[in-house]
Formats: structure tokens, C-alpha cells, sequence
């Protein structure tokens, strides 16, 4: 049970209400996340376009990877709660079972190509609490495995938005029980 009072129909602003009328009627369920966003409507929204630009919507990235970085993220900050949300995107976004259940088992476990490994990785660190310590060398390490600086931003931005999603998850208290 979360740690504060969620939205409800009755208390979220229209505009937040008509959104998630939407996305229900394309099979989105309403869970603790979207609830305790759509406490704070222009939270709500921001929080809203960047996972759809950045997670459901074709990027640079294969959807594969940016649910990887996704799990593991979420695995790395004891997100319960967005391992199993992302665990059932992977799947809707074609993953298999096989796939996705490597996860867990960390990164040089997974059947992915060399150089994805190096990006998985690198994202791993830069969710780190010391990612300042960061070079331009561990970036270059991550070009010379064939990704474009605007491939690496894009990794570095799903890290950002998985550090930022798992910390409101953990802090509120979402999706443990009582």
C-alpha cells in the first residue's frame, strides 16, 4: 500500500481523466505509478510524454534494448514494482519469455550481441550514485562498440528516466503490500 493517498477518478484533474481514458482504451492498465502521478497534473504529463516518446515509440534504439536498460535499472534500484510493469512491456513489445528472464541474471548473461552488452553496461553505471566519476573514455568505449553519440544520450536519458520513475516507486512506497 502506498505510503501517501493516490489519485483517484474523483480527485484527478479532467485532462489527467481524459488521458487515462485513452490509454485504457488501448489496453493500458491503471496502476500505483500512474496514480500517484496523476496527483500533480503537469507532473502527470511530463512524466507521461517522455516514457511514450522514449519507451514506446520507435528511437534510435531497438525496443529490446531500451527494455533492458528498463529491468535492469529497475533491478539495480530494488524497483519491484518496474521490473514487473516493464517485464510485461518487454513481452507486449514482442520479447520473449527466454529474453527477458536473462535479465535478472545480469547483463553477461544475456543473449545480445558484444557491443550491446558494453551500452547495457555503461548504463548500469551511469545509474550509479558516483556517475560523475564518468570519462570521456567510458563514453568512447561505448562509440567504438558502434553507437552514435545521439545513440549514447538516448541510452544515458532511459537510465535518467528509470532513476527517476524507481525513485518515486521506492519512496511512496508503490506496489508493496501492508
Amino acid at each position: 500500500m502506498a505510503h501517501i493517498e493516490l489519485a483517484t477518478s474523483k480527485t484527478m484533474s479532467l485532462n489527467v481523466k481524459e488521458k487515462l481514458s485513452d490509454l485504457e482504451k488501448n489496453g493500458m492498465k491503471v496502476g500505483e505509478i500512474v496514480s500517484l502521478l496523476a496527483l500533480h497534473e503537469e507532473i502527470f504529463f511530463a512524466t507521461d510524454n517522455m516514457g511514450r516518446k522514449y519507451l514506446l515509440e520507435k528511437t534510435l534504439l531497438p525496443f529490446s534494448t531500451k527494455q533492458r536498460i528498463a529491468i535492469l535499472i529497475s533491478l539495480e534500484n530494488g524497483c519491484k514494482m518496474c521490473v514487473g510493469v516493464h517485464t510485461e512491456l518487454a513481452k507486449a513489445l514482442g520479447m520473449s519469455d527466454d529474453e527477458i528472464s536473462e535479465i535478472s541474471l545480469g547483463v553477461d548473461s544475456l543473449s545480445c550481441s558484444k557491443e550491446e552488452k558494453v551500452l547495457l553496461h555503461f548504463a548500469i553505471r551511469a545509474s550509479q550514485k558516483d556517475n560523475h566519476k564518468i570519462v570521456k573514455e567510458d563514453i568512447q568505449k561505448v562509440k567504438d562498440s558502434g553507437y552514435s553519440d545521439k545513440e549514447v544520450l538516448e541510452a544515458v536519458t532511459v537510465v535518467g528516466y528509470f532513476n527517476y520513475i524507481n525513485t518515486l516507486s521506492n519512496v511512496f512506497g508503490l506496489g508493496m503490500m501492508d
